[in-house]
């Protein structure tokens, strides 16, 4: 089909994001399909790679995070994702690099040097080898024993920086605690990748997973510069399928089915969703006069959103009763009686993610 329009655009990512009618098994297909998924709301990042696995659960999800099929590191942009095992440590590797250099700054601030640095890394290594799963708070304490001190934020910075330079990366939880690992004994081996292989790899999964996307787009998900974007784009454009929309030029997969996604089914997405975070440029999902209502503040928060027809219209909460979830709707102007019934038909698909009955909160005409 055409992509012709705004409209088409929006129909077509949630279609080429395996929203509207998920196809793949597994979840490290769904995540290596979209390279990767924004993770730092933890229920949330399950949500959102169940959502896009059909029959998934939310311990299916946590099962493949505990049996290495996925991982929960900081691939690209400093912010935490999820990505299938294979792709980690070429992603790491390609773009960590930036993150690191940029935020030398704050470490230098924080008295946070380059010895201090490698003393952290060898304690951590030797807290962690052989296997060993520990707790944030529990890598503080041996880190604290050692002579480095990690209160006001130190901490937060030595782990990070070490886990960009693929010495850890999170491991199964321990209770509702996330724990750490050492990267190179938790996930498998996987061949190196050339840069310029790396930037090619990135960006087919990039447009293939979230097209129709713009080379600004890439820039920003990815955090390359846009000389980087292009060269990128040049060494795959015979793979993608393009077209020019109020000027901009757009990539996509070849085929692409923007019809595949029903205009009536409403869709519940979790905070931070790649939906509309995976894109510089959110218009054709997003009317600007609504995004502080998705993004209140100046804090970063992503707020659970509702979609239908491609187009943010509200969003949602949950609350846990005794014995079910409860899931309130909040609209941006009104929900119909038919978009009611089409969330309420979601807001059941998310309950049986929970294994819960559900409660449902919508107002509507």
């Amino acid at each position: 089909m055409t992509i012709a329009s705004v409209g088409d655009i929006a129909l077509a990512r949630l279609a080429s994001q395996h929203i509207a009618r998920p196809a793949a098994a597994r979840a490290a297909e769904v995540v290596a399909r979209l390279g990767a998924v924004q993770a730092q709301d933890y229920l949330g990042a399950l949500w959102a790679v169940g959502l896009r696995t059909p029959g998934a659960t939310e311990p299916a999800i946590e099962q493949a995070l505990a049996e290495r099929e996925i991982v929960r590191t900081w691939p690209m942009r400093g912010t935490l994702h999820i990505v299938a095992a294979a792709d980690a440590r070429w992603m790491l590797e390609l773009l960590a690099s930036r993150v690191v250099s940029r935020s030398g700054a704050r470490r230098r601030e924080l008295g946070i040097d380059a010895a201090a640095l490698a003393a952290s890394a060898k304690v951590v290594a030797g807290a962690l080898v052989g296997g060993r799963q520990l707790t944030r708070s529990a890598l503080y304490e041996q880190l604290e024993q050692a002579g480095i001190a990690t209160g006001g934020s130190r901490g937060l910075h030595i782990l990070g920086y070490l886990a960009h330079e693929r010495l850890i990366c999170f491991g199964a939880r321990a209770g509702k605690q996330p724990t750490f690992v050492l990267l190179e004994e938790w996930l498998p081996a996987a061949p190196a990748l050339a840069r310029d292989e790396a930037l090619a790899m990135l960006a087919l999964r990039y447009f293939t997973g979230h097209g129709p996307a713009t080379v600004q787009d890439l820039t920003w998900w990815a955090g390359l510069t846009l000389g980087e974007a292009r060269a990128a784009i040049g060494s795959v454009a015979g793979q993608l399928a393009r077209a020019t929309v109020g000027g901009q030029e757009y990539f996509f997969a070849p085929g692409l089915a923007a019809g595949a996604a029903d205009p009536a089914e409403a869709f519940l997405l979790p905070p931070f969703d790649e939906f509309l975070v995976g894109y510089r440029d959110r218009s054709a999902m997003l009317d600007p006069a609504h995004t502080n209502l998705v993004t209140p503040g100046s804090n970063g928060i992503f707020n659970p959103i509702v979609v239908i027809g491609g187009r943010v219209l509200g969003t949602w909460k949950r609350a846990f009763a005794k014995k079910s979830v409860v899931l309130s709707f909040s609209a941006f102007a009104h929900f119909s009686a038919g978009q009611a019934r089409a969330i309420e038909a979601a807001a059941e698909r998310y309950a049986a993610f929970l294994g819960l009955p559900a409660e449902i909160q919508i107002e509507h005409e």
